[in-house]
């Protein structure tokens, strides 16, 4: 094991760097952004050269200078933040709850403080910038007894708040659009070609989101813009002038001009920090080249096997996956020291290291998805055994007993009947029959095993139908030794089976009310439509959520099934055919699974792309990606190796579903 300074030298030494390379860059785009700003809030249409000469006046002098200078300072700030709350793998609210938790996080609370400071100080300079009546705070005026006083300037302090409320409504959307993740764009291209691509797209969000954000301001400071006015006067002691019409109307919030300025401060306001996210974006998912063996042991943390077993940070890792990806598709010589053996002892450390990561990381998400896919199944057919409003216990119920099943490991025998609809049983629910699973099927839970198993007289269940309460009167029914040998696990021990006296036992009266309190709880809270409305599972969210790092999975799948085609020319020691059967059958067993995913409701319907918010959405898509990609990966073995996979050794499902490929049947 490394230590921490080591794991984190990645952060140190490279992503730091290009942080503030890419804050670099915003700061210099800052002048010629400003210039625009200028222009555009100061342009008239019947006086354009005296505007523009108006305009380079007000560029050289102190106020706009000073101004630059405290831009400077929010673009650091929104850069610095920018590397704070950054993610490669998306945070994905599975309800409305979720998504209200995440809004009021502390942390979140932090980030929005900091959003709104950052937003009015940017409209001051707006407000500096433009000048005329947007200038300053206060103003000299008179009373009605001619005596002189400070005036409250309403049009600065509408444009303060401005500012402020835009920011907050960033910060906000940021959350809901998971705009701090990052993700990796398919097509490499240089820095220049990418800024140069998405810079229309960010001047259309830009505007689009300030108009939005305007629109809703103007409709906050109509009914609430008394209270900042009132607290402003009382904190600065300024008054109100009464010959001056109020801003908080509907006649004087229907100013064009006002509107207009507003407007397009927010537009500059978002510009600027959509410019530094997209830089840092930029910057940050460059393709690093990782060496994939040294000559020098203290720099072995830094080679590419090494670097890919790493957890933290996760922004090493897929780099390392990424460059897995491209140097398995154009680099011969670092093909070559992929396959190479160590010196001395003959040993195939490299393949072996990376092998085995990309292997345990498409073992994991097949482990997910049968869990995923068992919970729904069993939550299907456990409905369908209660009737009214007691099926949504029961599902429940059946769905803990079946997500604590242990799951079959991937190299055993994976029968074709997972594929076909399920038999056994009365009636199915629509959603789930044909998903449910054979009962001979690794993919099958004891749970499930359970609730088809043919009924016996001494059972309570026998006779007519009864209620879910009588599961908690009666015993458990645990799984006997052959059962849990069937499904890969070791054999019970004695001390698990029930007694006789335990199986006698009821629960307590006291239990009972409980749990009828409990039940009468969930049955009042369900006929809430708040209540509903915040718990209920938003569409597609799960399966999102599920495939929220497959692109780490993609790049393992291109890396391996790449290598794999390469070594039939330039494996010269055969070392990727030691590996080549659990590759394949790893493979295998996730598209299998994969498809048996895609079946399940919402999985299979692509989400509508938006194209108004700098919220990356590719991670919607992913899992199309995957099944493409994993798909993709097989047929490259397949049409390399053709008939030489005959002689690789994989059960007979698997060679079955193998020779559907080698045909061109999938």
């Amino acid at each position: 094991m490394f230590s921490a300074e080591q794991s984190c030298w990645f952060v140190r030494k490279v992503i730091c760097w290009r942080a503030v390379a890419s804050i670099a860059w915003a700061v210099l785009l800052l002048p010629p952004t400003t210039t625009v700003f200028v222009i555009l809030s100061r342009f008239s249409l019947l006086h354009p050269i005296q505007t523009i000469s108006e305009c380079l006046s007000l560029l050289v002098s102190a106020s706009a200078i000073f101004s630059l200078i405290l831009l400077c300072g929010v673009i650091l700030m929104v850069g610095f933040l920018n590397l704070e709350y950054y993610t490669v793998i998306p945070t994905i609210a599975c309800s409305k709850i979720a998504l209200l938790g995440q809004l009021l996080h502390p942390r979140q609370f932090v980030n929005s403080l900091a959003h709104c400071i950052m937003g009015i100080i940017v409209a001051w300079c707006c407000a500096v910038t433009i000048g005329g009546r947007y200038e300053t705070l206060g103003y000299p005026c008179t009373q009605s007894d001619g005596s002189p006083q400070m005036c409250l300037n309403e049009y600065h302090l509408i444009l303060l708040l401005a500012g402020a409320f835009v920011g907050f409504s960033h910060s906000l959307l940021g959350v809901i659009y998971n705009m701090n993740y990052v993700s990796f764009h398919t097509v490499q291209q240089y820095k220049y070609l990418r800024f140069k691509g998405s810079l229309p797209l960010v001047v259309k969000c830009s505007a689009t989101q300030a108009l939005y954000s305007v629109r809703n301001y103007i409709v906050v400071y109509l009914f609430l813009g008394y209270i900042p006015r009132a607290w402003i006067c009382k904190t600065l002691n300024l008054h109100l002038n009464s010959s001056v019409h109020p801003l908080d109307t509907i006649a004087g919030l229907l100013d064009l001009s006002l509107l207009c300025h507003l407007w397009i401060s927010a537009t500059f306001l978002l510009f600027t920090w959509y410019i530094t996210l997209l830089l840092f974006r930029i910057f940050v998912t460059e393709v690093y080249s990782f060496p994939v063996q040294s000559s020098f042991t203290e720099d072995s943390h830094q080679c590419l096997p090494k670097v890919l077993t790493d957890k933290q940070p996760m922004i090493l890792k897929f780099l390392a996956l990424q460059d897995l990806a491209l140097l398995s598709q154009h680099s011969p010589s670092r093909r070559c020291e992929v396959f190479s053996l160590s010196q001395p002892g003959g040993h195939p450390h490299n393949w072996n290291a990376i092998s085995k990561e990309c292997l345990s990381l498409l073992t994991d998400l097949t482990h997910r998805l049968i869990a995923y896919h068992d919970t729904v199944a069993t939550n299907g057919r456990a409905k369908s055994l209660s009737t009214g409003s007691e099926r949504k216990t029961s599902s429940e119920t059946s769905g803990t007993e079946d997500f604590m099943s242990p799951r079959p490991s991937l190299l055993m025998k994976t029968p074709t009947s997972v594929f076909a609809r399920s038999i056994v049983g009365g009636p199915q629910s629509p959603l789930t029959a044909p998903f449910t699973p054979d009962l001979n099927s690794p993919f099958a839970s004891p749970g499930l095993r359970r609730l088809t198993a043919p009924v016996e007289q001494c059972s309570p269940w026998h006779g007519s139908v009864q209620s879910p309460h009588i599961m908690r009167r009666a015993p458990k029914l645990w799984s006997t030794s052959t059962d849990s040998q069937a499904n890969g696990s070791p054999p019970s021990s004695p001390a698990s089976v029930p007694s006789p006296k335990q199986e006698s036992s009821k629960p307590s009266l006291l239990a009972q009310f409980l749990q009828n309190r409990k039940e009468q709880v969930k049955h009042f809270l369900a006929k809430r439509v708040l209540i509903m409305y915040l718990f209920n599972k938003l569409p597609e969210a799960s399966s999102q959520a599920l495939f929220a790092d497959s692109q780490a999975h993609i790049w393992a799948l291109e890396g391996l099934s790449y290598l794999v085609q390469a070594s039939f020319s330039e494996d010269q020691f055969g070392v990727v055919q030691t590996a080549l059967p659990s590759i394949l059958s790893c493979m295998l067993v996730l598209q299998e699974a994969v498809d048996r995913h895609f079946k399940l409701p919402h999985a299979s319907s692509k989400p509508i792309r938006s194209t108004s918010s700098m919220g990356d959405p590719t991670y919607k898509t992913l899992r199309f990606a995957l099944r493409a990609t994993l798909k993709t990966a097989i047929y490259r073995i397949t049409t390399t190796f053709g008939d030489h996979l005959n002689a690789v050794q994989m059960s007979a499902e698997h060679r079955k579903r193998l020779q559907q490929f080698l045909e061109y049947k999938e």
